[in-house]
């Protein structure tokens, strides 16, 4: 009897991407769960969030400075698509898992690049704690400070952009099918980032693409190749290699479904 021996499946380019698992297994896995902890962080970050939003409204309410309101509100959305880009490249590019506040993050996102769907895995909480901290120690001391409308149109539009714009990526690994309807309207009128505007970055070496709120800023970004005038400025001054002038087609190309054993 001739044994059948399964050999690992390679893709037939290594442009072929895959950002989805449909219908993955649930893992038993607690890295992936929230903690109590995760939930008061992300809780905190919201009410940072609403207050700020609420001296908004009722600012403008009283003022009468809605067209102040709305185009302050707009410029935080913009600033934070550019914000999110900023900082997925840099903990896409530099750092280790050793490196202080940003370790774990960086070693998450290092990761991603392996085995993008597990993203859709992780519990609410998990994925926005660390974001939802930043904003907390941030906004809260405007909230007790500033009482200017304006001012808390753009604090309350950005933070919170930012705040879940790790959720809205992972949205963007969700296949549609298991989308809720909003999500996916909202992807559709580009007002979240969407997978098809998010694959390119999955493509090796990693380094377009980086805006995670609407991706607004990514073909400008692109076109102007500002990351790698950053890259560059970083590496002649202070001789640091980013991470994408290290990784190559070869290493991505076996399909991640067979070379992930969680699958």
């Amino acid at each position: 009897m001739v044994q059948k021996v399964i050999e690992p499946r390679l893709n037939p380019s290594p442009m072929v991407v895959t950002l989805t698992a449909p219908n993955p297994p649930i893992l038993k896995d607690p890295t992936l769960t929230s903690t109590w902890s995760h939930r008061a962080w992300v809780a905190s970050g919201c009410t940072a969030v609403l207050i700020s939003l609420a001296k908004a409204i009722a600012g403008a309410a009283e003022s009468n400075t809605w067209l102040e309101l709305i185009l302050a509100g707009l410029l935080g959305y913009i600033l934070a698509d550019l914000a999110s880009g900023v900082y997925h490249w840099g903990i896409d590019n530099y750092g280790s898992a050793s490196t202080p506040l940003f370790g774990t993050q960086i070693e998450a996102f290092q990761d991603h690049h392996k085995r993008p769907w597990r993203v859709t895995r992780i519990q609410f909480a998990n994925i926005l704690h660390v974001l939802a901290r930043g904003v907390t120690l941030t906004v809260l001391p405007i909230d007790l400070a500033c009482n200017d409308p304006t001012i808390h149109g753009f604090v309350a539009v950005c933070s919170g952009c930012i705040m879940f714009s790790l959720k809205f990526h992972a949205w963007a690994h969700t296949p549609k099918s298991q989308l809720p309807l909003p999500v996916v309207a909202l992807q559709d009128a580009g007002l979240v980032v969407s997978g098809s505007k998010h694959a390119a970055h999955h493509l090796p070496p990693y380094d377009k693409n980086y805006c995670m709120v609407s991706g607004v800023w990514n073909e400008f970004l692109d076109k102007q190749r500002a990351f790698e005038a950053l890259e560059k400025m970083l590496f002649f001054t202070l001789g640091v290699r980013p991470r994408s002038w290290s990784d190559h087609p070869s290493s991505s190309c076996m399909d991640q479904r067979d070379s992930d054993p969680l699958m």
